[in-house]
């Protein structure tokens, strides 16, 4: 008896990590210390001497039941991009400038090509947020996993000067709200997407091309989470001061909105201010899902929201264009008790 017929193979996790190597080379920042395969990574954290009140910044998640789309679709290579883009977001949120990421893919077997690609989409989403893959841990799980299931999770560390925290402290009635777009259901509400398309959920159903969305259902579901990291350093290098901020993920508009609010602050946001894509509608039209549910479990097109004085808007638009995103006002803040009003 060995490792190996208890269900590890050990030498598949050595090829793994050579054949993922290039990838995680590509996100290398001047502050990583040593290379891939120490017993951790090393980051050093010299640069940040020069704020004035240092603050690290953390976020951890994963991808959810996403990850059941490219196992079936047999498409692993933008997944990790969705794990990245779950803590980044989270960090940018906050005002926060990622430094480094670490994943965890937990699978029932290691087969090499595959972890390489769920590590390339890792890679991928740390170039977008400039942020390091210092490193990372793949398990294999025999016998608590099928052998073709894995998960995939991540945890990132980011760091901001205490003074540019974004922490809603600042908003007064007046101020505007500017979304976002999202490219689509990104990685919240899947177990809801699943049922909904439960007999689509097949390679043949995945790869089945709707009018509607104009491409494939698998592609539409699958599109990575955008990240919002540069969109947020844009606005902050065109000295756009934003007051609050929400990355909207699960809970969708109800639950994530609130939480950029302080006491006495309440958000307005017209529903038509902007373009809803068409997978949502799609979703809401198949699954007979209240509007009132959609808006509680899906971000709808938007994937984050600040707010700004009015005088800076015009301002913060050309930003987020610059950094590549499509920005809309989509509403204000007014006195009341807090929570959000979507009409």
């Amino acid at each position: 008896m060995d490792y190996k017929k208890a269900g590890v193979d050990i030498e598949a996790g050595y090829k793994s990590v050579e054949l993922m190597k290039e990838h995680v080379k590509k996100t290398m920042r001047e502050e990583v210390l040593g290379g891939l395969g120490g017993f951790s990574g090393a980051f050093s954290l010299s640069r940040i001497k020069e704020m004035e009140e240092p603050v690290l910044l953390s976020g951890t998640d994963g991808c959810g039941t996403k990850v059941k789309l490219a196992i079936i679709m047999d498409k692993h290579d933008t997944i990790g991009i969705d794990a990245v883009a779950m803590c980044v977001n989270d960090i940018a949120c906050a005002g926060g400038e990622p430094l480094f990421f670490l994943d965890y893919i937990a699978c029932g077997k290691n087969y090499p090509n595959k972890i390489a690609d769920i590590v390339k989409g890792v890679a991928e989403g740390c170039i977008q947020s400039e942020a390091a893959l210092i490193g990372g841990e793949t398990a294999e799980h025999p016998g608590l996993m099928p052998e073709e299931d894995y998960d995939l999770a991540g945890f990132a560390v980011g760091v901001c000067d205490r003074k540019d925290m974004i922490t809603g402290e600042n908003l007064k009635a007046g101020d505007i709200l500017i979304g976002m777009a999202s490219t689509g259901v990104h990685s919240n509400g899947f177990s809801l997407v699943r049922k909904v398309f439960e007999k689509e959920l097949t390679r043949e159903g995945l790869h089945t091309t709707y009018e509607e969305l104009g491409k494939t259902l698998g592609e539409a579901l699958l599109a990575p989470t955008r990240i919002y990291v540069k969109a947020l350093k844009s606005l902050k290098k065109a000295g756009v001061t934003v007051k609050a901020c929400s990355h909207i993920t699960g809970g969708g508009f109800y639950e994530n909105v609130p939480r950029m609010l302080k006491e006495g602050i309440r958000a307005v946001i017209e529903k038509d201010s902007y373009p809803v894509p068409a997978i949502f509608k799609l979703l809401a039209a198949k699954g007979d899902i209240k509007e009132e549910m959609m808006y509680n479990t899906f971000n709808m097109g938007l994937g984050m929201i600040v707010a700004v004085d009015p005088a800076e808007v015009d301002k913060a638009m050309d930003a987020i264009r610059a950094a590549g995103d499509t920005p809309y006002v989509v509403g204000s803040v007014k006195a009341g008790e807090k929570g959000v009003d979507l009409c």
